[in-house]
């Protein structure tokens, strides 16, 4: 499943850099950046599930991937 808030860029590699250049860099937005507003009647995760989770609502939820593994 492609993550729709993971972003990616591809930055200037100059032909003097010292170090290998990285081609593609990535990064995540928040999902409230992508919805202006709260619409009324989102659907809401249970009350336990809302404080494993840490948000009450599926549409503000952004899961942690850790880039070790």
């Amino acid at each position: 499943m492609i993550n729709p808030q993971l972003r990616t860029y591809r930055p200037f590699v100059g032909p003097f850099d010292p170090c290998p250049p990285v081609r593609v860099k990535t990064y995540i937005i928040p999902p409230n950046l992508t919805m202006p507003f709260q619409p009324p009647d989102l659907p809401q995760f249970t009350p336990s599930e809302a404080l494993r989770l840490g948000t009450l609502w599926p549409a503000y939820y952004s899961p942690y991937e850790s880039r070790r593994c």
